[in-house]
């Protein structure tokens, strides 16, 4: 694969808020420091909340990369994610993403291929082989 470029910009709104946006797409985000710092806005996305959405969205779209190569057959998958944010030696870090997900399959011969896709899929994802934290997976795989 070739290399890839994506491009962003941000924009200063006033307080502790800005505009995310990029020219490949018409929508914007507003991001805002998170109420856990000092002048910091509840109720918006935060860095922290989209550095956890990149690695649950790429764990995603791996996963159905991954499955449809696979040829396995769900009927339903989603995922929860939570990040960990803590002060190690004065430093603020990002120090572990846990993702949640759930595969509904209705064969139950499939539970084991699910499980190795569920891990492969974690291990190939380019965020998470891109960042420092620990990425945690804790999956179920249901028969529907």
């Amino acid at each position: 694969m070739e290399k890839h470029s994506y491009n962003l910009s941000l924009e200063w709104t006033g307080d502790r808020k800005g505009i995310l946006s990029s020219p490949e797409f018409p929508s914007t985000v507003e991001v805002v420091t998170p109420p856990e710092f000092d002048k910091g806005i509840a109720g918006h996305w935060s860095p922290e909340h989209l550095f956890t959405a990149s690695v649950l969205s790429c764990f995603m779209t791996t996963f159905l990369a991954i499955a449809d190569y696979s040829k396995l057959e769900y009927e339903k998958f989603e995922c929860k994610a939570e990040g960990i944010l803590e002060s190690i030696e004065g430093k603020f870090l990002m120090t572990e993403i846990i993702l949640k997900p759930i595969v509904y399959i209705k064969n139950q011969e499939e539970i084991e291929k699910t499980e190795r896709i569920l891990h492969k899929s974690e291990k190939a994802c380019l965020i998470s082989n891109s960042i420092i934290s620990n990425v945690v997976l804790d999956f179920e795989v249901k028969v529907v």
